[in-house]
C-alpha cells in the first residue's frame, strides 16, 4: 500500500483577468512542476461538494477528507476556533471572527482592519469576559482573523452574524432563528456593544489612529456552530493522518478528526509564507504518516484580494517549491487540487469547477498536458470532492472491493 499526500491550494479556481490578457492566474504562471505531474499522471475537473455550489474552506475540506458537510457541517466557528487552540466544549457556540474598521455609524469601512498584523493578542484579551452568565473568550488568529466562544446555559447556534460580509454596509444586529435561540441573540448583542467600546478605547487602536492607520475597533462574528461529532479519520480509513496549515480553521478541522498538526516555521496563511519549508516538512512527515493533507492559503489571499499579477506569482513560487516532489511518487499517491475557485474579478468563492491532478510511479497517464482551468477538462476525472478519497483509496492500493 502506498501513502497519499493530499495538497490544497486554497481558492485555486479563477476566471479570465484582463491583467493577465485574458487568462487565469493557473494559465498565466510558469508551472512546470505542476505541468509535468499531470502530464504524467491523471486529470479532471472537480466540483467543490456539488457541481454549481459557492463553498467554504470548511465544507470543502470536509468533503475532501471524506466527510458529507451536508450531514456533518454545524458552522466555521468551532473548526477556527479548533484551530486556534482553545476548548470547545459540549454546548458551547463558538464563530469565526474578524477585527474590522467601522465608521462612528457603524459602517463597516475595512473587513481587514488594514490586515493588522500587530497587537491582535492585546485586543483579544480585553474582549474575554462575562455578560449576563455567559463566559465569551476571545483569541487572535492569522492577520485580522480572530475566534468567539460563548459558554454558558442554553445557548443555540441558531443566530445570523454580525458581519454583513462587505465593505459599505452597517454591522448587523445578530437574530435569533428560532424561539431557544434568542437568550444566546440578546446576550451576544450586548457583548458586542460592550466589546465595541473597549476597543475604541483600547491604547492599540489609539496608537493605530494616530498613525493614520485603520482602527480594529469592531469584532465581526459569522459562522455560529457547536462542535460536530465526527469519526476519527483513522477509524473511517485505517490510516495515520498528519495535517499542515497555517489556517486555523484547517487545522480545527483535522484535529477534530484526529490527525496531528505538523508545525512548520515560516508557514504563515499569508503571501509570505515559507512554501518551501512547507513541502520539506511535508516530506519528512510522510516518513511517519500514512495520509497527510496540506493546505496552501496564498493563492485564495490574492483572489479575495482581487490581484491577479500576486495570484500567478504565489502559483509559480508554490511549484518552484515542488521541485522535490518526484522523489516521493515511488510509494506515494499525490494529489493536487483547491478546496474551491475564488476568482479575482470576483474577490470571493465561485461556484466554478477546479482543476485536479493524481500522480505517482505506475498510474495509468490520459490526455491532461497542462495543469489549469481548461487543459483539465481532457483529463480522466470530472468529479465531486466527495469523490476524491475514493479515488485516492484506489490508486494506494487501500480501497476494499465492493461486491464479490
Amino acid at each position: 500500500m502506498k501513502k497519499i499526500f493530499l495538497i490544497v491550494l486554497d481558492g485555486l479556481g479563477d476566471r479570465p483577468n484582463s491583467e493577465l490578457h485574458g487568462r487565469t492566474a493557473l494559465q498565466a504562471s510558469y508551472r512546470p512542476n505542476l505541468n509535468k505531474l499531470v502530464r504524467e499522471g491523471q486529470g479532471g475537473m472537480m466540483h467543490p461538494v456539488s457541481p454549481g455550489y459557492r463553498t467554504g474552506s470548511d465544507t470543502s475540506h470536509l468533503s475532501l477528507l471524506g466527510y458529507d458537510p451536508e450531514e456533518f457541517y454545524t458552522g466555521r466557528g468551532p473548526f477556527e476556533a479548533m484551530g486556534l487552540g482553545m476548548t470547545v466544549l459540549g454546548g458551547d457556540v463558538a464563530f469565526r471572527a474578524n477585527f474590522a474598521t467601522v465608521d462612528n455609524d457603524g459602517v463597516v469601512q475595512d473587513r481587514r482592519a488594514g490586515r493588522i498584523t500587530i497587537g491582535t493578542d492585546r485586543l483579544a484579551e480585553s474582549l474575554s469576559f462575562s455578560v449576563d452568565g455567559v463566559d465569551f473568550f476571545v483569541k487572535a488568529g492569522v492577520e485580522h482573523r480572530a475566534a468567539l466562544v460563548m459558554r454558558g446555559e442554553g445557548l443555540s447556534d441558531q443566530i445570523t452574524d454580525s458581519d454583513p460580509h462587505e465593505p459599505g454596509l452597517k454591522v448587523k444586529e445578530v437574530k435569533a432563528l428560532s424561539a431557544e435561540a434568542k437568550f444566546t441573540s440578546d446576550v451576544l448583542n450586548k457583548y458586542l456593544a460592550i466589546a465595541r467600546k473597549k476597543l475604541r478605547e483600547n491604547d492599540i487602536n489609539v496608537q493605530r489612529e494616530m498613525e493614520g492607520k485603520a482602527p480594529a475597533n469592531e469584532l465581526l462574528v459569522r459562522g455560529a456552530g457547536q462542535a460536530p461529532s465526527l469519526k476519527p479519520f483513522r477509524d473511517l480509513f485505517g490510516m495515520n493522518a498528519g495535517c499542515i496549515s497555517g489556517i486555523p480553521m484547517i487545522t480545527g478541522i483535522c484535529r477534530l478528526v484526529g490527525m496531528t498538526s505538523v508545525p512548520v516555521e515560516g508557514a504563515t496563511g499569508r503571501l509570505d509564507s515559507n512554501f518551501q519549508a512547507k513541502f520539506e516538512a511535508a516530506y519528512k512527515a510522510l516518513e511517519e504518516f500514512d495520509f497527510l493533507i496540506m493546505n496552501i492559503k496564498a493563492t485564495d489571499v490574492a483572489g479575495h484580494d482581487g490581484d491577479a499579477l500576486a495570484k500567478r506569482d504565489a502559483i509559480q513560487r508554490i511549484d518552484a517549491a515542488m521541485g522535490g516532489i518526484r522523489k516521493i511518487l515511488d510509494n506515494t499517491v499525490v494529489c493536487v487540487t483547491g478546496d474551491h475557485s475564488t476568482p479575482c474579478a470576483m474577490k470571493d468563492h465561485s461556484g466554478d469547477p477546479l482543476p485536479i491532478l493524481f500522480n505517482t510511479n505506475g498510474i495509468r497517464r490520459d490526455h491532461a498536458r497542462l495543469f489549469d482551468e481548461i487543459s483539465c477538462t481532457n483529463g480522466t476525472y470530472h468529479i465531486t470532492s466527495g469523490d476524491v478519497m475514493k479515488i485516492l483509496l484506489q490508486l494506494s492500493d487501500r480501497a476494499e472491493k465492493y461486491g464479490a
